[in-house]
């Protein structure tokens, strides 16, 4: 499923429109970082409450599709700015990290 399509079906809130038509093939969770860079499949759809540029840096290392920020987290300015620059997706969902992602799985699924 392309990016756009995601956030269409999902009803997520658009922050950063970096690269819609990225092809996104699952779902992963995951706050910290570092395991984030070592094991998020590429293509995922990235759910978390991590809203600044060191997860935008984080997304354009491990070539993930899309981050969806949960649990009504907004990116801050830098964020923004970064996701901007590299073509990263950002999209807000009020609901908490397992609802989002359950929510994704069942859209691509």
């Amino acid at each position: 499923m392309k990016a756009n399509e995601l956030l269409e079906k999902c009803g997520f809130t658009l922050s950063v429109s970096g690269a819609p038509e990225n092809e996104i093939t699952c779902t992963y969770c995951c706050d910290l970082l570092s395991i984030v860079m070592g094991k998020a499949p590429a293509g995922c759809a990235w759910v978390t409450v991590m809203g600044n540029m060191n997860s935008v840096a984080v997304a354009s290392l491990a070539e993930i599709g899309a981050i969806i920020l949960a649990d009504g987290v907004k990116p801050d300015e830098n964020a923004i700015k970064r996701a901007k620059e590299n073509g990263i997706n950002i999209y807000l969902s009020d609901q908490p990290v397992f609802d989002t992602a359950l929510k994704i799985h069942k859209a691509i699924s």
